[in-house]
C-alpha cells in the first residue's frame, strides 16, 4: 500500500507564489504518475496538474500559465509551484499516484488560501 503526505499549504497573498510538495511511502516502486487535484467548498474536485515517470507534465487549463509540476520518483515525491496566485486558487489540495496494477492512492489535502 502507498500513503501520500502533502505540505506546503497555507496563507497567501494575492499574487504570491507557494510550492506544496507530496511525499510517497510504503510500496512506491511501481508509481508511474503523480498529479494534484483540488477542491473548493462546495465544489467539484478537479484536476490541476500531471507529472509522468517519463518526465511529461500536463497542467489544467485554469492554472496554465501560472503552475508548473515536476516530480522525482526515485524520492517518490512530487511538487507543485504556484505563482500568481488568485483568490479563486483557494481550494484544499490533493496529491495522487498511480500504480502499475491500476491501483490509486490520495492524500488528505493541504489548505491554501489566497487571501489579503
Amino acid at each position: 500500500q502507498v500513503q501520500l503526505e502533502e505540505s506546503g499549504g497555507g496563507l497567501v497573498q494575492p499574487g504570491g507564489s507557494l510550492r506544496l510538495s507530496c511525499v510517497a511511502s510504503g510500496r512506491t516502486f511501481n508509481i508511474y504518475t503523480m498529479d494534484w487535484y483540488r477542491q473548493a467548498p462546495e465544489n467539484e474536485r478537479v484536476f490541476v496538474a500531471r507529472v509522468n515517470l517519463d518526465g511529461d507534465t500536463t497542467i489544467g487549463d485554469s492554472v496554465k500559465g501560472r503552475f508548473t509540476v515536476s516530480g522525482d520518483f526515485a524520492k517518490n515525491t512530487v511538487d507543485l509551484q504556484m505563482t500568481a496566485l488568485k483568490s479563486e486558487d483557494t481550494a484544499v489540495y490533493y496529491c495522487r499516484a498511480y500504480v502499475f496494477g491500476g491501483d490509486i492512492y490520495w492524500g488528505h489535502g493541504t489548505q491554501v488560501t489566497v487571501s489579503s
